[in-house]
């Protein structure tokens, strides 16, 4: 329903941020890794996922669209609340959880409070082929902070073509011809490939 949140930065500490946008304060649930990132500027981007239960509605908020993938893919795996992937992203960065998860690390995975060897291994077995590291963002090269990339995605996305092989494409392409490409070449670049 809501994408992002753009505003000031009213509070911030490693659980929640209060983002103030028009007047309106929004309570975003966050992880330490989108906490580290904030860093100290008034103004503030946060990507969103929200969740409606019966007695809440809770927003999450994200660094990045990369992490907040990632967060999506972790409640889809059987016995992963939203608090559990929070706890995931709190104490592995996304790359590191989308590495462990590639290469069956499951003994850095059971290292997260509250994540036994079935969740573990249940992550793994749900996730591996879903997630390839080809899609592990690299931050040498911009990929992970790049919104032609975003924008672009979205577009092949729209033309019909499945998100994670867009999105593969994309970040090779990046990593070839540099961040500095417009949202049009990086399609066109993309539809020579797909």
């Amino acid at each position: 329903m809501y994408e992002y949140i753009k505003g000031r930065l009213v509070e911030k500490n490693a659980a929640y941020a209060v983002i103030d946008c028009n007047g309106v304060g929004y309570y975003l649930n966050i992880s330490v890794y989108t906490y580290s990132k904030l860093g100290d500027d008034e103004n503030c981007l946060l990507f969103t996922h929200l969740v409606v239960r019966e007695d809440a509605h809770l927003l999450f908020g994200f660094a990045d669209t990369y992490e907040r993938d990632l967060f999506r893919y972790l409640i889809s795996v059987s016995g992963v609340g939203v608090n559990t992937a929070r706890i995931i992203l709190s104490s592995l960065n996304p790359t590191e959880v989308t590495q462990a998860i590639v290469d069956g690390n499951a003994p850095m995975l059971q290292r997260i409070k509250g994540i036994g060897s079935k969740t573990a291994e249940r992550i793994i077995i749900d996730l591996k082929n879903k997630l390839s590291k080809s899609l592990i963002p690299s931050e040498k090269s911009g990929v992970l902070h790049n919104t032609n990339r975003e924008e672009a995605l979205s577009a092949l996305s729209i033309l019909g073509f499945p998100k994670a092989l867009a999105e593969k494409a994309l970040i090779k392409i990046i990593e070839t011809e540099g961040s500095g490409l417009s949202v049009e070449q990086l399609i066109k670049q993309a539809l020579r490939v797909l």
